[in-house]
């Protein structure tokens, strides 16, 4: 038996769920800017859970199953990949992360896809963000739900995993109950704030690319800010085109990913805009027209305040303790899970990459 927690550290909300023996017992929700502002405050929130063997803590592009205790400051610089002062992105998940480590919490810092064996080497040549730590633990709750729904073993199940996130769509394919490829937010289709990823002759031309541009480019800056229910059906032509580029970018992300696992004949979509109806079944209608024989599914879960996410990074969590998720773990290599994301540069080097995160 195992009491864990797990953390989802979300452009707009950052979500805690609790698990004690694999049932749910904390379930909450909190606005980012809130939550960040104090994070001795967040911590508190935490400890008043009680008794807890296992924390799997906000861990952003990844960290190879590292325990809090183990953590140093250039590990929390890759895991934001933004240097001290740097403005952009979430700001305050480093410090955040730091008053966990210390707080005498069992916290463990969880790994991205680009840390897990199941990934081969080629799929990782000049990619950073494949998919950060929480789309990991999406997937992670994915296969546990469609083992469950198909009545099949962990190792049996294969899909990929579309992540409507509240600033950027993410992408996972999933074989043989494990991650073997992924497009992160920074890399993949247009997201509701992030424009996914840059044209190269972009980024030259803009000379500097920051980490708030990163956040930048997406649904809401072609067609301003407005409630997600009004964009597939919305008159205004910017209001179009942005659902036009959003929805078609999804879809090219499914039929990429379908590459690496060809077995996967069920879409799954996660995230805070899978939760809109009319967003859910037009981009349903999409992926089935273009893939035949697949059928795409909601990733549910079974909290009603955080993420799926967050219950993902407490099913890990619960892995990782011994609890009942040992064996979905232990099939997924987390303890396996190795290296840095700057490991597999060609583009730039390592060197150059560190020095812009003020690694020496």
């Amino acid at each position: 038996m195992a009491r864990v927690i797990g953390i989802d550290p979300g452009t707009i909300s950052i979500d805690i769920c609790g698990l004690d023996d694999g049932r749910l017992f904390l379930d909450e929700c909190l606005p980012t800017a809130e939550a960040l502002r104090d994070p001795a405050a967040f911590v508190r929130r935490v400890k008043a859970a009680g008794r807890i063997d296992l924390v799997a803590g906000p861990s952003g592009y990844g960290l190879p199953c590292l325990r809090g205790d183990q953590v140093t400051d250039r590990d929390l610089r890759l895991a934001v990949l933004a240097a001290e002062g740097e403005s952009g992105g979430i700001g305050g998940l480093r410090a955040l992360m730091r008053t966990l480590a210390g707080s005498g919490l069992p916290v463990v810092f969880t790994p991205g896809v680009i840390h897990l064996p199941s990934v081969p080497a080629h799929r990782k040549v000049n990619r950073i963000d494949m998919g950060t730590a929480d789309k990991v633990c999406a997937a992670v709750l994915a296969i546990r739900e469609q083992a469950a729904r198909r009545r099949c073993r962990f190792d049996e199940t294969a899909f990929v995993l579309v992540e409507l996130g509240g600033a950027f769509t993410a992408a996972i394919s999933v074989s043989g109950g494990r991650i073997v490829d992924g497009v992160g937010g920074s890399s993949g289709p247009l997201g509701m704030r992030a424009s996914g990823a840059l044209d190269g002759e972009i980024a030259f031309l803009a000379g500097r690319v920051s980490k708030s541009m990163i956040f930048a480019g997406g649904v809401a800056s072609i067609g301003g800010e407005a409630d997600v229910e009004s964009l597939v059906t919305s008159p205004l032509p910017q209001r179009r085109l942005a659902w036009a580029a959003y929805a078609e970018g999804a879809v090219k992300a499914v039929a990429a990913l379908r590459t690496s696992a060809p077995d996967a004949r069920e879409v799954i979509l996660s995230g805070r805009v899978a939760r809109v109806a009319g967003v859910r079944d037009e981009l349903a209608r999409r992926i089935v027209a273009i893939a035949r024989g697949v059928t795409v599914e909601l990733l549910r879960g079974s909290t009603s305040l955080a993420t799926q996410a967050a219950e993902g990074a407490a099913v890990l969590a619960d892995g990782l303790a011994g609890g009942v998720h040992a064996p979905l773990v232990d099939l997924l290599g987390i303890r396996q899970s190795h290296g840095t994301v700057l490991d597999h540069l060609y583009v730039i080097s390592r060197q150059q990459a560190q020095h812009a995160l003020g690694i020496t």
